[in-house]
């Protein structure tokens, strides 16, 4: 009974120092990222920029939450569809204020539901449903009711990644067939029993509803809706000017399923351990593109190991190459300190000279990272992988291509360490430490009473 008790009093030190260490970590963490989302400081802008409007084009709808939008879900389908000149396509929100995405970027719609309603005197011709947690019932309501407001099978409905949960809470895929992420799956079976999840295809179209698996996933998925719309030669030419390597999905979509795996713990790890986290700065300037700011913001920023802020010249709209309007949560004369700076785009060093030239003026320490320079002809996620395995490590890397469903790994270059020292050293020195307070526990508890 006395060794049970001694090894129960070390089990015991261990997990809490441990376990609890960690788990305040991951809550500082995780509250520090959602905190970073409430932008009601945010100044209102009466000026945004709207793309034409052309009656004779069907028109697209990207959606927008109140809370937070998942960031490739949103940039991603909306830059594919705007590519093809086809569509009218806008970001739509239950209003026009600031909404933010994940990874901090924060986006003002071009319509309010009501205003696009009044706009079109019908449905939109396609909705595209990204990941919207569901943080508040009340903000989020709107979301709800507007896509069950244009459910018709005439409305193409298009959920990426955990945009499916979305899509479930209308109760609209009830009976049918659906995909979603990987590492989501399990619990939105038990959530939603009535809805048949599939684990084994990018893709799942029944009738005027397709929905994605994770992320890259629904570029799959985008490519087979306009290639149902606009024929295989135009879904062709977006996937080769975007480079995706991966277009045999489109006609194929079944692949191996992910589940979640011991390799996944390096991801816990850096919520819970890192806490030097790398502080970047992701310069936003006009006529930046969409997928290549989101390879920045789904890279780093949902690593677990690096803050990224947004910074501007002014704040002022930052208009896309596509006609989104950006807001940074930081000028240049406002900008906290930073360990590195950014910059997306093949031809940045052109577009953002003078931007470059202010912010040099003013930080002359800072780090420079040209993400996309020398690579127009890789897929932008590539080169962000490949700087986050240097940056950080390759298990960190190869995780973010999981996470982001990314199945062309073999074009990656990973280079550094083979796993984080920090996320995986500070655990082992707590182990340490709590051994030496149960021999010291044990010493003054048990020796004493023997």
């Amino acid at each position: 009974m006395n060794v049970l008790l001694r090894i129960a009093m070390y089990f015991s030190v261990t997990i809490l120092i441990v376990g609890g260490a960690g788990a305040l970590g991951f809550v500082y963490t995780t509250n520090a990222e959602m905190s970073r989302y409430d932008h009601r400081q945010s100044p209102r802008l009466e000026y945004v920029s709207i793309p034409a409007y052309d009656p004779s084009k069907p028109t697209v709808a990207v959606l927008l939450a109140n809370d937070v939008t998942e960031v490739f879900d949103f940039l991603v389908p909306y830059e594919m569809f705007a590519l093809t000149d086809k569509y009218n396509v806008f970001s739509v929100a239950p209003d026009t204020e600031i909404k933010s995405l994940t990874g901090g970027l924060d986006v003002i719609p071009h319509y309010s539901f009501a205003d696009l309603d009044h706009k079109l005197g019908k449905s939109p011709d396609i909705i595209v449903i990204p990941f919207m947690p569901i943080l508040n019932e009340q903000s989020y309501a709107p979301v709800r009711e507007w896509i069950r407001k244009h459910s018709s099978e005439k409305t193409i409905l298009l959920s990426i990644c955990n945009g499916a949960e979305n899509l479930a809470d209308t109760g609209l895929l009830d009976g049918k067939r659906a995909a979603t992420h990987w590492g989501d799956i399990q619990r939105l079976i038990k959530t939603y029993p009535q809805i048949h999840w599939v684990q084994d295809q990018r893709y799942v179209a029944q009738g005027h509803i397709v929905s994605s698996a994770g992320l890259t996933s629904g570029m799959d998925a985008t490519l087979y809706v306009l290639s149902q719309q606009l024929g295989e030669t135009a879904a062709k030419q977006i996937a080769n000017e975007l480079r995706y390597p991966s277009y045999h999905y489109v006609k194929e979509p079944a692949m191996q399923p992910f589940t979640a795996g011991l390799s996944d713990i390096t991801y816990i790890l850096n919520q819970s351990y890192q806490w030097n986290k790398t502080k970047a700065g992701v310069l936003l300037y006009s006529g930046a593109d969409e997928l290549d700011l989101a390879s920045a913001f789904d890279t780093y920023g949902a690593s677990g190991t690096t803050t990224t802020l947004t910074i501007a010249r002014e704040h002022q709209p930052i208009v896309t190459r596509h006609g989104l309007n950006l807001i940074a949560r930081y000028n240049m004369n406002t900008a906290p300190s930073l360990s590195r700076m950014i910059v997306v785009g093949a031809e940045a060093e052109t577009m953002a000279a003078k931007d470059v030239q202010q912010w040099k003026q003013l930080n002359t320490k800072t780090e420079w990272l040209w993400l996309h320079q020398n690579m127009s002809q890789r897929f932008a996620m590539e080169p962000a992988f490949e700087d986050l395995s240097k940056q950080e490590d390759i298990m960190t890397a190869r995780f973010a291509a999981k996470r982001l469903e990314y199945r062309a790994t073999d074009h990656l270059q990973l280079e550094g360490a083979p796993f984080s020292k920090e996320s995986f050293g500070i655990p082992v020195m707590l182990v340490v430490l709590s051994l030496c307070i149960g021999y010291f526990l044990d010493r003054r508890l048990f020796k004493k009473r023997k």
